[in-house]
């Protein structure tokens, strides 16, 4: 009995270290979209992932075959693309980070970014952009 008891404690114990927190997912996804690795990027983001932007309300992308065809022509036709991350807050399961793109569709501007990552069951399921232009 001691065993069985000493097993289920070692394998709860090694299922428990291995979840991410909320911004630890976060950042996995950013560091991948850095290396515009869409597979782990994708990897990250839940079946019903949802992309929104914030300024009109329009939603980007619906569900994670959306959100992929999205990226995957970003990472394509943006060789250069690099997100800086400027700043990050953390509440419970909500990651917002302030970030400056620079790369994107090979331009030489800088984009400003807030992104709000909402994170449930170790997956990114909604995304919401506020976009500004660097001066």
């Amino acid at each position: 009995m001691k065993k069985i008891l000493a097993t289920f404690i070692l394998i709860f114990t090694s299922i428990y270290s291995m979840a991410q927190s909320p911004e630890e997912i976060v950042q996995q996804q950013l560091d991948l979209y850095n290396n515009k690795d869409l597979q782990g990027f994708m990897s990250l983001f839940s079946e019903d992932a949802t992309l929104i932007n914030q300024s009109d309300g329009k939603v980007l992308a619906t569900g994670k075959s959306e959100v992929e065809k999205l990226y995957s022509n970003l990472f394509q036709k943006s060789p250069n693309l690099y997100s800086e991350l400027k700043n990050r807050m953390v509440l419970g399961n909500t990651i917002i980070d302030h970030e400056n793109i620079t790369g994107r569709l090979g331009k030489p501007e800088a984009i400003e970014l807030i992104v709000m990552y909402e994170v449930r069951s170790q997956q990114i399921f909604r995304c919401t952009v506020i976009r500004g232009e660097l001066k």
